[in-house]
């Protein structure tokens, strides 16, 4: 294992070697010195297609991780995460006859185990393959783990574990901690996706959770025909939920049907606590009857009390539009720093609110608020852990499917009206009652604690003992930088001084190392003015980036067909 691992870590490098000595340059122009090179949106755009081609030639682990990093905008800017996003996990199948040497290493002869067998694979991902049989009479579909693929995905992850502290050179402080709970969450996503017994344990579950719900279809297992590698389910056949065209000629209403999808993850990640995590269109598919079926839960995940809780409170003020309730609550979710700037973020709430609710955003107005965080001089504070990444990850992928049925989808129209209908948020009356009992209590307890406080205050102000203390928050060295340049001036104006009056009065060599000073000085001063940090993190609003490039599509007179993968095709 360590030898195909050495090897493929050397195969890795030689792959992103370019890239990451661009990236070097990026911070030090010549490497070792220099200011730092200035990155355009088109640079970024080539670099991240470089990247993509990259991954695609390493193979089904550098998939899976580009897939990933699609829904992490903590990570990578804006259009790494675009281009990211057009990855399919879609490679051709292996040989069946690799492929029915594991089936038959797990059930035994392919010919005694299935009435049928199409041997032509239905779709094949970098993981596994789908193929058609037939079990008692009954359509099945069986998904079989590709061959071989332990050995490497484990050798792959050794490597990405070595090369994180390179990587860490490359990259912001703030995005350190997102990097490294990525790697973890990674492998562990990858091996729970390669256990299929795993997969069948999450899809019953979720399956039992819907059983009352005739909106919504989940296949069955066929338990007698499943192991850790061959997957057997029941064969559900359904249009993929992105093909406009086909639902609109068979009358569904889109609409609802987004409605529907919402309220369904809605349930899993706050009533249920188990979800399906891969909700991309080739894994959700429609019947004739506007019933939702979903496909593939190799990617699966469990949130706990705590997250569901501080999940419906953040809902809850998204609701409210109280801004500052939000903040609070991803605060304590551990998405935002809480030494964040809450106006700059209350501003960029808002705006993502909005957006949120399909309203049309004035570009200046986004210019606004991306120059706002941009001239703050601070970490930009969004941070991901890994108990939320899935959950990020279903938010931001089902958005964009709801969007696609409905660009006009209103989420937290939707999920304001499922928090009340299952009685997370109280409504009317009730909750203006509840509002005014809070704020009467919170005043109660103040007027008992204060008044002790304030007597305590008043006899140290009698007894002359009162000292107040200030503390200068300057995370960011914005003093010591004011301070190097003013101490800089005042060398520079003394020493331009004495060079002068050397000048009238000495000789020509002492006047030569004056000047050299005056000189040394003044590039010290000119550096320490060009040495500007910035924050790069841009927010990124889903409805907004797409008219932008709705409108950049008429512009350029194209089109673009949606390659996606066919059902239970994703792994």
């Amino acid at each position: 294992m360590n030898v195909r691992a050495y090897w493929r870590f050397f195969v890795v490098a030689r792959q992103f070697l370019p890239l990451l000595v661009a990236y070097a340059r990026d911070r030090k122009r010549f490497l070792v010195a220099g200011s730092p090179r200035r990155v355009t949106p088109e640079q970024r755009r080539e670099r991240a297609q470089d990247l993509l081609d990259s991954l695609l030639t390493l193979g089904p682990t550098f998939i899976k991780l580009g897939q990933l990093l699609s829904t992490r905008p903590d990570i990578l800017p804006p259009e790494y995460i675009e281009e990211f996003s057009k990855l399919q996990d879609r490679v051709p199948p292996a040989d069946w006859a690799d492929a029915k040497r594991v089936i038959e290493d797990e059930l035994g002869p392919v010919d005694e185990r299935f009435e049928e067998f199409d041997s032509d694979a239905i779709s094949g991902a970098s993981l596994g393959q789908v193929y058609l049989a037939e079990i008692d009479g009954e359509r099945v579909a069986v998904k079989i783990r590709r061959p071989n693929i332990e050995d490497l995905v484990e050798a792959d992850l050794r490597v990405i574990r070595w090369s994180l502290p390179l990587l860490m050179y490359f990259i912001d402080e703030s995005r350190s901690f997102s990097l490294e709970t990525l790697a973890d969450e990674f492998a562990k996503t990858i091996r729970e996706e390669m256990d299929y017994q795993r997969e069948a344990r999450m899809l019953t579950e979720i399956r039992e959770n819907f059983l009352e719900n005739d909106r919504i279809c989940i296949p069955s297992v066929e338990e007698s025909h499943s192991t850790r590698r061959v997957l057997t389910m029941e064969y559900v056949p359904g249009t993929k939920i992105n093909d406009i065209d086909d639902l609109d000629e068979r009358g569904v209403d889109r609409t609802e049907l987004a409605r529907t999808l919402q309220q369904a993850y809605l349930q899993m990640i706050i009533d249920d606590g188990v979800f399906h995590a891969d909700p991309h269109p080739g894994n959700l598919a429609v019947q004739g009857d506007g019933t939702l079926v979903f496909y593939d839960f190799g990617m699966s995940g469990r949130v706990d009390p705590f997250v569901q809780d501080k999940i419906v409170e953040f809902y809850a003020a998204v609701a409210d539009q109280d801004i500052d309730a939000i903040l609070d609550a991803l605060i304590e979710m551990g998405t935002l720093s809480p030494e964040a700037d809450r106006q700059v973020m209350g501003d960029v709430m808002e705006l993502a609110i909005a957006d949120a609710r399909g309203e049309d955003i004035e570009q200046y107005r986004v210019q606004q608020i991306i120059q706002q965080v941009e001239d703050t001089i601070y970490e930009f504070p969004l941070r991901l852990p890994s108990n939320l990444a899935l959950v990020l990850r279903v938010a931001t992928v089902v958005e964009g499917v709801c969007v696609t049925l409905d660009p006009d989808f209103d989420f937290i129209e939707v999920a304001t009206d499922y928090l009340r209908s299952e009685g997370y948020i109280a409504e009317g009356a009730r909750n203006y009652l509840e509002d005014r009992a809070t704020e009467v209590t919170d005043a109660t307890r103040s007027a008992v604690r204060i008044p002790p406080k304030l007597e305590s205050v008043l006899d140290r102000v009698e007894r002359e003992d009162l000292t107040v203390r200030a503390d200068i928050e300057d995370s960011d060295g914005l003093l010591a930088t004011m301070t190097k340049r003013l101490i800089l001036g005042m060398l520079l104006a003394s020493t331009l001084f004495s060079t002068v009056y050397l000048y009238a009065q000495a000789t020509l060599p002492v006047v030569a190392v004056g000047l050299v000073g005056v000189a040394a000085l003044t590039v010290a001063l000119w550096w320490s003015f060009r040495s500007k940090k910035s924050v790069r993190a841009k927010p990124q609003f889903t409805r907004q980036s797409m008219r932008e490039r709705e409108r950049e599509s008429a512009t350029l007179d194209t089109s673009y067909a949606e390659d996606g993968e066919d059902a239970y095709g994703s792994d």
